[in-house]
């Protein structure tokens, strides 16, 4: 059937949060209702990645890209444009208006560097239905590596693309399968980690919202390559779209015969399941996950033996993230030699970054490798919010470092972020402005670690909580100097003896802070203070000369601490004050000053 228009609405967690689903439905409602339900596609898809201007909801032919969409406009959008065939203005994103032509999505500031490979589909099919991704290439990679490809042939191109694991370490994709290929035994595993648990990081659970078959389909390829009939899913249960989404597309997928027995009448048999994860950040660490799958405590081994060599049950087995594998598709179909041209030397392709914090323009960002953060956090991003001054970006999330402005201009790549005392991780990029306090950023993050710390070993298990009780000393104003060096020596011996990279990385976010902001340590040591104004026991709130005694501060005091008569200037009992900043929240006239 020919359809006039056809209309995308983002089905990604973020937009459904914010009743897309409302959106969708509306639309189907009133499509009906015009009569013209016959002439419009309307199609829930995954992620557009403008997370901060979602909903989203784009109409083609048109290219009329909608952001911040309610479910009660979906009236006026069948009406007005699939009636009349007008746009709705007060709908489109600014630079449309401000242009007066017609602006392609890819024009939009935020997409106009972003180059998609892994999310080349999101936004754009719908992901429940397998004909869409069969109709842009789908398991065409598939039909390739079953038919024209031997196992050696499947990992020779992985080699010459030179495509790198996106989880964080960025081993070599190609030697992990080829040392698992040439591993003794009839029995191998393939696995895709999906327990995604970087605070601020959802590019995984994204990539299988949008396009649960691109993971399918490499996995299928991987079994070829190396020998392997079985694969597992391992994703948290915390991502029920998800998961419901990779159930949908896995039944899809068995029922066309390209998954199971005979895939495609080629002789080749492969299945996959999914494991849920109960969220243990810890986990995310190969070996952990593979004892969980197991049924067993989800805790790390020692390495070696790696998983190539003895992984599922003591079987080799390869494990991969999901934006690792959302890659291999498009290198079958497209060659190794076109992924190879993307990106720099070291690393080839591109990166999914999950770009959050004091940001403009937060959301999904897919960039060549060697795109610098500089382009990433003020051209894609749009800048700092409220005009704040840039004060870092947090990258590889608990497990990386902070890098400062001085290094903006450093172009994105294993090699070049593990220099600057932080790393690629899976993804997550945490930007911060000046009002942001880099003890307190290193507390949370410590927190975070002390609390997924499985506690296998006493480096990881004693450490974390030894640097988090120091921070919280220092937050409080009552740090000394021996503290600084205290929680070096420790951070030290956690990179050195911990078991895994969990507790080898905890001290990251510490000890990059400490090199690159000491005079902010030393504030709160030396002066008691706290420049951010984010640790309440060395800030103070005070009421200034600007008060006109209007006592909309006293009346939001929790505390009942402010006290004043009626248009004369109010006063803080500091021996009450509780330091929750409402007064300062509340007051219209700048009368409130916080030292």
């Amino acid at each position: 059937m020919a359809y006039n228009h056809y209309i995308l609405v983002c089905g990604g967690t973020g937009c459904e949060s914010s009743n897309s689903d409302g959106i969708y439905n509306n639309l189907l409602a009133e499509a009906k209702a015009a009569g013209v339900i016959d002439k419009v596609q309307i199609v829930k898809t995954g992620c557009f990645g403008f997370c901060e201007k979602g909903p989203i909801v784009k109409v083609l032919p048109q290219e009329s890209f909608y952001v911040e969409v309610k479910p009660e406009d979906a009236k006026e959008i069948i009406a007005e444009q699939v009636v009349k065939g007008r746009e709705v203005k007060r709908l489109l994103y600014k630079k449309d208006q401000a242009a007066g032509d017609k602006v392609k999505i890819e024009d939009i500031e935020f997409y106009q560097k972003q180059f998609r490979v892994v999310l080349r589909n999101c936004g754009v099919i719908n992901p429940e239905n397998i004909d869409e991704y069969i109709a842009r290439e789908g398991y065409s990679g598939l039909e390739k590596a079953l038919f024209k490809m031997s196992p050696d042939d499947i990992v020779e191109e992985l080699k010459k693309s030179g495509l790198r694991g996106r989880g964080g370490a960025g081993f070599p994709t190609w030697m992990k399968w080829d040392l698992t290929k040439k591993a003794p035994g009839d029995v191998k595993y393939v696995v895709c980690n999906a327990d995604e648990g970087d605070p601020g990081a959802y590019m995984d659970r994204s990539t299988i919202e949008g396009d649960p078959h691109s993971v399918i389909e490499s996995m299928i390829i991987c079994g070829k390559a190396i020998g392997s009939h079985q694969g597992f899913v391992y994703i948290r249960a915390e991502y029920p779209l998800a998961v419901d989404r990779l159930k949908i597309a896995l039944a899809q997928s068995r029922e066309a015969g390209l998954l199971g027995k005979n895939i495609l009448g080629s002789g080749f048999d492969f299945d996959i399941e999914i494991r849920l994860g109960a969220g243990a950040f810890v986990c995310g660490e190969e070996t952990a996950l593979m004892r969980s799958i197991e049924g067993k405590r989800g805790m790390p081994t020692p390495k070696p033996p790696f998983p190539a060599q003895a992984g599922l049950w003591g079987k080799p087995t390869i494990i991969n993230n999901v934006e690792t594998w959302a890659n291999i598709p498009v290198i079958l179909n497209k060659g190794a030699a076109w992924f190879a041209k993307i990106g720099t030397a070291d690393s080839k392709g591109t990166k999914v970054f999950a770009l959050t914090g004091k940001v403009k323009n937060s959301g999904l960002v897919e960039v060549p490798m060697g795109t610098t953060l500089r382009e990433i956090i003020f051209e894609i991003g749009g800048g700092i919010k409220g005009g704040k001054k840039f004060k870092g970006v947090q990258t590889g999330g608990p497990s990386g470092g902070i890098i400062t402005e001085e290094s903006l201009d450093t172009p994105i790549d294993f090699g070049a972020l593990t220099k600057l005392g932080s790393m690629m991780g899976s993804g997550g990029m945490i930007v911060m402005d000046e009002d942001d306090c880099v003890v307190d950023v290193s507390k949370f993050y410590m927190e975070f670690c002390v609390e997924e710390s499985c506690g296998k070993c006493s480096p990881c298990r004693i450490g974390t909580r030894q640097i988090h009780a120091i921070l919280d000393k220092i937050s409080k104003g009552q740090g000394t100097m021996e503290d600084l060096d205290k929680m070096k020596e420790i951070g030290f011996a956690m990179q050195k003896s911990s078991l895994c990279a969990l507790g080898q990385s905890a001290p990251n976010p510490t000890l990059s802070t400490i090199r690159k902001f000491e005079k902010e340590y030393l504030a709160h040591i030396v002066d008691r203070k706290c420049p951010s104004g984010k640790c309440k026991n060395l800030i103070s709130y005070s009421i200034n000369e600007k008060c006109i005694g209007c006592g909309a501060c006293a009346r939001k005091c929790p505390a009942g601490c402010i006290s004043g008569e009626k248009k004369a200037r109010h006063v803080i009992d500091q021996s009450k004050c509780l330091k929750c900043g409402e007064c300062a929240k509340t007051c219209k006239f700048a009368a409130i000053d916080v030292k």
